[in-house]
Order: structure tokens, then sequence, then C-alpha cells
């Protein structure tokens, strides 16, 4: 569906695009600086991260504890002992391939629409991305910190999430497929109430994500007026809010016609880059899945390599929009339960910590760094005006 340039700038123009709070001010590209610092303040509260990084700590020590003390903890020291180095090394290395094909993924794009952005600046918001979504309940904090890091390189805060978006499209046709391929692998071992559950879970809101991809992209004006009416409900029934709910709608409508028109561009323009994005997508989480196998080779344990995927993408998948930080106590109790079908008890709580450590705990730590720094050097600006 092609929009008229006209519509879009009149919406741009409108007084009330420009006073909108939260995420929806930060992604019109059109508010006031002081707005602008305004929102990243309210999603990087250093209150915030702190107290998301000690509940993440918190709740994965704890689930490791209760592996570890429920699994014969003499034999899990026997087993600590006896990991092969040449297999963490190999882990370390395919955490750096990790690295760079998620950086890449956004690289390909936003190259495009700013050209010469060094690919350090989107390995950073890579990095970025992990850390805040570790520490944030349902992942919520990562597609902000991506935003964040490329704004403080000169990227438009539109432009940043239009490649968010894209390729939070490439995953979300790519996780529930690679979902329901493990379902039919695994069919007769999934007999834990909480697995199904989660499972459910984990369909529905992926299912209802990508149902609002589509929309926004193919179906914009519907989609906009259906935001303008909610606003108009919001307003007669919160008459004190009718201010705010009606410059949110406008906003939010502006923000739908810009993000399909630049993306339909920008895909029109270079065809390829979508599906090279689902390449990209399918080596990362194939990268991600290999790497317990490479795991339980260096703990000694011989199993089957599509087995030990099936499992990891059923885990991947169930804790993608987990309600606590990282999905932490919900990705080791999928563990606990669906990797003690092939894991012995005695090195499960191992397996638990060194899964963990490389698709999280190591990643995170990098980007935490990055965030800290942008946020010291960003204060440190701010004092010196």
């Amino acid at each position: 569906m092609s929009i008229p340039i006209e519509t879009v700038k009149k919406e741009d123009n409108s007084p009330s695009s420009s006073n909108v709070e939260g995420e929806g001010k930060m992604l019109t590209g059109t508010s006031e600086e002081p707005d602008k610092e305004k929102a990243f303040d309210a999603v990087f509260n250093k209150s915030m991260i702190y107290k998301g990084g000690l509940w993440f700590g918190l709740i994965t020590i704890a689930s490791v504890a209760v592996i570890f003390f429920y699994n014969h903890t003499g034999d899990t020291f026997t087993a600590l002992s006896k990991i092969r180095l040449k297999y963490i090394v190999l882990c370390f290395v395919m955490v750096f391939v990790d690295l760079m094909l998620g950086s890449w993924r956004n690289h390909i794009f936003i190259r495009k629409l700013n050209p010469g952005l060094s690919h350090w600046v989107s390995f950073k918001a890579n990095v970025a991305n992990m850390f805040m979504g570790a520490v944030t309940p349902f992942h919520s904090g990562a597609g902000p910190a991506q935003l964040y890091v490329y704004n403080r390189h000169g990227v438009k805060l539109l432009d940043g999430f239009i490649v968010s978006l894209i390729n939070m499209g490439a995953t979300l046709l790519f996780m529930p497929l690679a979902g329901i391929a493990a379902i039919f692998m695994m069919d007769s071992q999934l007999e834990s109430g909480m697995v199904l559950t989660l499972l459910k879970y984990g369909f529905s809101v992926f299912f209802l994500f990508l149902l609002a991809f589509l929309l926004a992209f193919w179906k914009p004006l519907a989609v906009g007026k259906v935001l303008l009416r909610l606003a108009a409900i919001i307003g007669k029934t919160w008459p004190s809010k009718k201010e705010k709910a009606d410059q949110w709608g406008n906003s939010s409508y502006a923000n739908i016609l810009k993000y399909q028109q630049i993306c339909k561009k920008l895909l029109t323009e270079h065809p390829f880059l979508f599906p090279l994005a689902l390449l990209i997508t399918t080596l990362l989480y194939l990268n991600k899945y290999c790497m317990q196998y490479v795991i339980l080779l260096g703990l000694g344990v011989q199993t089957e390599l599509l087995q030990v995927i099936s499992i990891q993408i059923l885990i991947q998948f169930m804790i993608y929009f987990a309600p606590s930080p990282g999905g932490s106590g919900f990705a080791e109790a999928g563990i606990a339960v669906l990797f003690a079908q092939i894991v012995p008890a005695s090195v499960l709580s191992v397996f638990t910590l060194l899964q963990r450590s490389f698709l999280l705990f190591f990643p995170a730590l990098i980007g935490a760094y990055v965030v800290i720094s942008l946020l010291k050097k960003h204060t440190s600006e701010h004092t010196d005006k």
C-alpha cells in the first residue's frame, strides 16, 4: 500500500506529535531534545537497571542451586573436574559468532539508512540489546537499548526503530516455525504440564506480535484508525487524560504511516535484504542451539545433535517473552525438565550454569559495559553543559 507523502508530512507537523510521552515520543524523531532525553532517562533508569540485574542474578542463582542440591552434589563436583577445556574454548568462539551474526543482522539494514555507519556501532547496539533484555521482564528493555546506542551515534530514532521491527519480524517468522518442527520431533517426550503451558503461552504471544507486525506493514491506515479510536475512547472514559490520549493517538498514527513508507521503500529498493535477514536469523539461532551440544560434549555426555537442538528450540521459544528478567527461573526450570531426559543428573546443574553463561551471561556482561559507558559519557556531557 502506498502512502501519500503529503499525509505523513501533515501528521508530522501537527502540534500533538511533538509532546507525546514514552516510547511513542522516542520514535517520532520530531520531538524536542529535552523530551527525547526524558524518554531515554525513563527507559535507562539506573535504579531499574540495578534492580533488574539483582533479580536476574538472584533468581538464576536460586534456580541453579535447587537443581544442584536436587541432583547428587557429590557427583556434580566430579563432573566439574572432568570438563574438557577444548569444548569450552569452542563455546567462546561460538559466543563471538553469535554476537557477530546478531550485529550483522542489524547492520545490513542500518547501513542503507545511514551510509558510513561503522559495524562496531551495530555490534554495541546488539550487545546492549542483550543486556537490557536480560535485566527487564518480557525482554522489554532490549529494543530501547538498541535504539539508545544507535541514537548516541547519530542514527535517527525512526531509522533505528524500523531496523528493530524488521528483524523482529524475521524472528517472529523463524521461531514459531522452529518451535512447530521441534514439537513434531519431540511429541512423545512433552508430558510435563508446565512445558505445555509455557508452549501455549509462547505461541499465543508470538502470534499476537506477528499479527501486529503484519497489520502495521500491510494495513497501516486501518491500524492507525484503530489507535485513534482507542485514544478517543480513553479520552471519553477518563476526561483528565483526553489531551494526552489524543496526542498519543495522533503520534502513533503518524509513526505507523512513516514506518510503513520507509519500510516499503527500503525493502523495495533492496529486495534481498529481508531474505538475508531471515538467513542470518536462522544461522544465529542454529549457532545458539548447537552450543548446547558442544557444552554436553565438554561434559562428556554423548547424545543426538537433533534432539539437543529440538529441546533448546523449545526452551528458547518458551522464555523469549517470559515475565522474569532474562527468563530467569523459567529457563532453568525448562532445562531441568527437558534436558533431564538426556543429561545425567550428576552434570545437570553444571550444564545449566554453563548453558546460561554462554547464551546470556557473557554477552550480557559485554552489553552492560557498553550501556554503562554510554550512560556515564552522557551524564558527563550534561554535567559539562
